[in-house]
């Protein structure tokens, strides 16, 4: 039977699920609703209605027990119990779910923490990107994915010294026309509620954050090519190439990555600057992999000295002296890191080791460090593209890519090289150092402190 929180929402005709989570006394609150009607005309939202407005004269709201009572009559309940026990694993605040049947868009606000965005002066409270999966997807693997980032971006928002919680929104849908108002409306609707601003992410094109600000939808979005910013890829590769120098520095005691051999993973929106603008220009032997074979053809046209195509499946065996792994993440387990030849593990991708848990993390990143590999989770230094949106959301028409790549220095340069150099004089891994320091900021009595 297919397993999904959208079942009961589909069968009782309601739109909107939230399930809220206690971590410190371990207490679990759910709410469902009806809150709109099929025919609503999303493509109005911001000018006939607000994210605070009635849209029906029907709605009905359920509390715990009534919810629960939903879940249980189509034999979810082992399945919600599941995605609980996933939220206390996480220590996150909770998910809310948003229902938009006609088009089948499924929303997922997945939200880890709102510590560092309470009082801070704005409408959002948590940031974190937005990112589109297929209908077919597994939802629990979904989900999974979308708590794992969300608490990530506490961690990098904490690290980057921004304002704000962290979250991750996922949609299941179809590829998105970005002249369909109707979900473009809907999707502005949802984000609106959730208290965050976002940018497009896997699935979604920089457009979509045109598309929203342009047409008036919301203005919680970033990231879009219109913006005086620009897409986050850049200033992200930035961020990561800045942590890459830190790392040879720490590790080799160089202050060039000449000669140095280098794996890229992934040449998409922060591979490709990565490798275009910064590693190919210091002289370093890049070897990339895609599953795309265009931008790996054009990089090896252009520096045909020192950029050559690899095998993906050739990653885990590769002998190098850096891995940068900027694709997707959960590529590092347990038994791949025992295959590893490189010295320093160092890229953009998010969650890069196969773990649910900063517990789980904290492991494999010891697994590493036992195999002399310098490892760092990646929210410490793949910061510049939400240093970027917060530029552009809180300076607006005034925003400065200066301000965003000063910015981007100060955090993954400066605070790189603070983090790897105390991790050893402490006895940690960079991992562990970084989850103690930044986690007293987000869980107060943090336990690992």
């Amino acid at each position: 039977m297919e397993k999904s929180l959208f079942i009961p929402l589909d069968k009782e005709n309601l739109t909107t699920l939230f399930i809220y989570y206690n971590w410190r006394k371990d207490l679990v609150a759910l709410r469902s609703a009806r809150e709109w009607e099929g025919g609503t005309n999303w493509s109005r939202y911001g000018e006939d209605f607000t994210f605070e407005g009635a849209l029906t004269n029907n709605s009905l709201y359920l509390g715990n027990k009534e919810t629960w009572n939903i879940f249980k009559k189509y034999d979810l309940a082992d399945y919600l119990d599941e995605v609980i026990d996933l939220l206390r694993k996480g220590r996150h605040q909770g998910i809310e779910c948003f229902y938009n049947k006609e088009n089948d868009v499924h929303f997922i606000s997945n939200m880890h923490s709102n510590v560092l965005g309470i009082n801070n002066g704005y409408h959002a409270i948590r940031s974190g990107g937005i990112r589109r999966h297929e209908p077919e997807e597994d939802e629990l693997g979904v989900i999974i994915d979308g708590l794992n980032l969300s608490r990530a971006m506490s961690f990098k928002n904490a690290g980057a010294q921004i304002p704000f919680g962290g979250s991750k929104i996922t949609v299941q849908c179809r590829p998105l026309d970005l002249k369909d108002f109707m979900t473009i409306g809907f999707l502005a609707y949802a984000l609106d509620r959730t208290r965050s601003f976002t940018g497009p992410d896997m699935g979604f094109s920089p457009e979509l954050a045109d598309v929203m600000r342009r047409e008036g939808y919301s203005m919680n979005i970033a990231g879009g090519f219109d913006s005086k910013i620009g897409p986050t890829g850049a200033p992200t590769a930035y961020g990561v190439y800045l942590a890459i120098k830190e790392a040879v520095r720490f590790k080799f005691g160089k202050e060039s990555l000449k000669e140095m051999s280098i794996v890229v993973q992934g040449t998409g929106a922060v591979g490709y600057p990565l490798v275009e603008k910064y590693l190919a220009n210091e002289g370093a032997m890049i070897f990339v992999s895609d599953t795309r074979k265009e931008p790996v053809a054009e990089l090896a046209k252009r520096f045909p000295r020192n950029v050559k195509e690899i095998d993906s499946k050739d990653i885990y065996t590769f002998d190098a002296d850096i891995f940068a792994p900027c694709a997707i993440g959960g590529i590092i387990d347990e038994e791949h890191s025992k295959g590893l030849k490189y010295s320093i593990v160092m890229g953009a991708a998010n969650n890069q080791l196969k773990a649910t848990s900063e517990e789980e993390e904290i492991r494999l990143s010891k697994e590493l460090a036992k195999r002399d590999i310098l490892f760092q989770v990646s929210w410490m230094h793949n910061t510049g593209g939400v240093i970027a949106g917060m530029e552009e959301y809180i300076n607006r028409e005034q925003a400065d890519i200066k301000n965003v790549m000063s910015h981007t220095e100060k955090v993954c340069r400066e605070g790189v090289r603070e983090n790897l150099y105390s991790s050893k004089k402490e006895g940690l891994t960079p991992t562990e150092r970084a989850y103690k320091y930044y986690g007293s900021k987000i869980y107060p009595s943090y336990e690992n402190s």
